[in-house]
């Protein structure tokens, strides 16, 4: 692909942006990543967990349905706020890189100035879902969350770590649920945001496996350079810490059989995950790294049957 047709090296062919969506629209549903919502849905889940972890302490039988709609809804609007931020910081950086350089800010599709009215208009719309939650200690957790959202793409000039700051962001809906429905943070919800960064920094440095190369040569960092031949190593270590911490979650909430149920297979195919990598082949790095999506959803459907029993009295 070229940056003349407008579309994005790296994103996904015949995708409904591309295709459908007004020519008009693509350059900024481009950059908010709108053709490839695993971004989303990898932000979205901690949040869906967290909401879940919630009802499981309170007995409920579901998680509060409008927080899990509010938190899908601010998973898409501020997943593609941050990814438009990402851009505009990094798009020096990009117009070096082949998967990124036909990206719409160093393509020249979209001015600095335009991408940063989309963004605005993004967070506007993330605005709105705090506001909703209706609970102003919610708010105050999910305000702190742009700091971190705010230092992020300025982590791989400095440190070799910038996955461990990706997860503190892409974590922080743990919190944020369990904020919603109680007004306050528990021992649940902070061991569920561990264990959470921890998931995030071993599936990111998949995804960074497949600009290794690039990265080196441009001079930015990694956990894939930092780790290099070593990353099954410690992908198996940061994702059995990961199990670790979502147990100490369960326990501390007195769950029942079925959630640690979830959690196992949760673990099996993390463990899986581990098995089938091959640094070397940037397809399969990024078929793995999205399949952490499925990987989430199993733990979701443990935690959410587990509740649903607990509060019939049948777990």
């Amino acid at each position: 692909m070229t940056a003349t047709d407008g579309r994005v090296a790296d994103a996904v062919r015949g995708s409904w942006v591309d295709s459908r969506a007004p020519r008009a629209w693509r350059p900024y549903l481009r950059l908010a990543r709108a053709d490839r919502p695993i971004g989303s849905w990898l932000l979205l889940l901690p949040c869906w967990w967290s909401a879940a972890i919630a009802a499981l302490a309170a007995g409920w039988p579901l998680p509060n349905l409008w927080h899990m709609a509010l938190f899908a809804i601010g998973a898409v609007a501020m997943r593609g706020a941050g990814c438009t931020y990402n851009d505009l910081v990094d798009r020096e950086i990009d117009g070096l890189v082949e998967r990124t350089r036909s990206r719409p800010l160093p393509s020249g599709q979209v001015t600095p100035r335009q991408a940063k009215l989309f963004m605005f208009a993004q967070i506007g719309v993330g605005a709105a879902v705090l506001l909703a939650l209706a609970e102003p200690f919610a708010w105050a957790v999910g305000i702190a969350s742009l700091a971190v959202v705010a230092i992020y793409p300025f982590m791989k000039r400095i440190t070799s770590w910038p996955q461990s700051v990706l997860g503190l962001a892409f974590s922080w809906g743990a919190l944020m649920g369990w904020a919603a429905a109680f007004g306050r943070l528990d021992a649940p919800a902070v061991l569920l945001y561990a264990g959470s960064i921890l998931w995030v920094i071993g599936y990111d440095t998949i995804y960074a496996h497949q600009d290794r190369e690039d990265d080196a040569i441009v001079g930015v960092r990694s956990t894939a350079l930092l780790f290099g031949e070593r990353t099954p190593l410690f992908l198996s270590l940061f994702y059995a810490a990961a199990v670790a911490m979502f147990a100490l979650s369960l326990w501390s909430l007195a769950a029942p059989t079925l959630a640690y149920a979830g959690l196992a297979a949760f673990a099996l195919h993390l463990a899986w995950q581990v098995r089938r990598l091959d640094i070397a082949d940037p397809d399969l790095c990024l078929r793995l790294f999205k399949s952490n999506r499925d990987a989430g959803l199993i733990l979701l459907a443990g935690l959410m049957a587990a509740a649903f029993l607990k509060s019939a009295g049948w777990a």
